[in-house]
């Protein structure tokens, strides 16, 4: 039996140990996945809780909110890439080490790539620089993003994340609240890395105003599955990638990380719609 697992906060109704036993059942490999919640978001709560799966002899786990950049200083085996990054999601452990990789980062390409063949990213603007925005941020340039402008409440966070992307030779800003709806309507595409339109947190993270039939978008929510980001986006005419896209794909390499084995992403789409009756026009 393969023991993988999920380390993060509020996670009680995250579908990753459905995507992931899912994948145990394609394979044919015999797997468990559990949900991990550490007493509260301080690095020393995530390190008790990372300490207690490895003795419980698991095989690796992801890493999600907000512990992707707090992760990082467990690792002693992480590709340069990664490390420039900042944050991981998946972690694999092998014998005394840690390795680790971020398959958001590697997901969110993959993504992109399979739901807008042949297309180069152009301007962006992304909302949120936390641990998916980096991951995200770092894979716009893999897909030809020409610039990127960042908001984010947090200004430490967002002046951080520039900092990184202009050293890998992006052209890459941070807005102000004030700057937003401008860049907006001059991007073609625009991308929501917060939290906002999630279950929990409800809401879009834009005006109306905002949504001018921008080229494309993506909402790294996935829960729901139609987001107010995404649903205001299509009707203005933009092409959209939800956030399912980013969950299969992520999940799909983090498997593949742990087992190396390598499952065809449309079969994985089509066997989980129908497993789990999930109803949306952005994840066909």
């Amino acid at each position: 039996m393969l023991s993988l697992g999920l380390i993060g906060l509020h996670i009680a109704h995250s579908r990753a140990p459905a995507l992931i036993s899912l994948l145990g059942e394609l394979s044919g490999l015999p797997v468990t996945y559990r949900l991990y919640e550490p007493d509260d978001a301080s690095p020393d709560a995530f390190a008790r809780t990372l300490q207690s799966v490895r003795a419980q002899g698991l095989v690796g786990c992801n890493v999600t909110y907000p512990f992707k950049q707090i992760a990082l200083r467990h690792v002693q085996v992480i590709p340069p890439s990664v490390a420039t990054l900042g944050a991981v999601n998946t972690l694999h452990f092998q014998n005394a080490n840690i390795s680790a990789t971020n398959t958001d980062y590697s997901g969110f390409i993959r993504g992109f790539q399979a739901r807008f063949p042949n297309q180069a990213a152009g301007s962006v603007v992304m909302l949120g620089a936390g641990g998916v925005g980096r991951a995200v941020g770092f894979g716009l340039q893999a897909i030809g993003a020409q610039e990127v402008a960042i908001y984010d409440v947090n200004t430490v966070m967002a002046d951080d994340l520039v900092q990184a992307l202009t050293m890998t030779g992006l052209t890459a800003r941070r807005l102000s609240a004030e700057e937003v709806q401008f860049a907006a309507h001059q991007a073609d595409g625009l991308i929501n890395c917060t939290p906002i339109g999630h279950d929990k947190t409800p809401g879009n993270p834009l005006p109306p105003e905002c949504f001018v039939g921008q080229r494309w978008v993506f909402d790294a929510v996935y829960v729901p599955l139609d987001t107010d980001f995404l649903l205001m986006a299509a009707a203005h005419g933009s092409h959209v990638m939800s956030g399912f896209d980013l969950f299969l794909y992520q999940g799909l390499d983090a498997f593949t990380v742990w087992t190396g084995v390598t499952i065809d992403p449309s079969i994985a789409r089509r066997a989980f719609q129908t497993q789990y009756s999930l109803h949306s026009a952005f994840i066909s």
